[in-house]
């Protein structure tokens, strides 16, 4: 199990880019951290999620 924004997913095994489609978020506005690391994009399809991984994903969003 993978913990993603504080909730637990079957998401092992499956790599960022995988995971955020599976999810539904939008590869360009988001930033992606497991680990308390920063996860660079260029690195979302050969970052494999692993058993006990925390992710956070932040959605950039527009205002003013």
């Amino acid at each position: 199990m993978v913990k993603i924004n504080g909730v637990a997913v079957d998401l092992a095994g499956k790599n960022i880019d995988e995971m955020l489609v599976i999810q539904g978020f939008f590869k360009g506005s988001v930033a992606v951290e497991k680990n308390e690391e920063i996860v660079p994009k260029a690195t979302y399809a050969e970052t494999i999620l692993k058993d006990g991984d925390v992710v956070e994903v932040v959605s950039f969003v527009g205002g003013g």
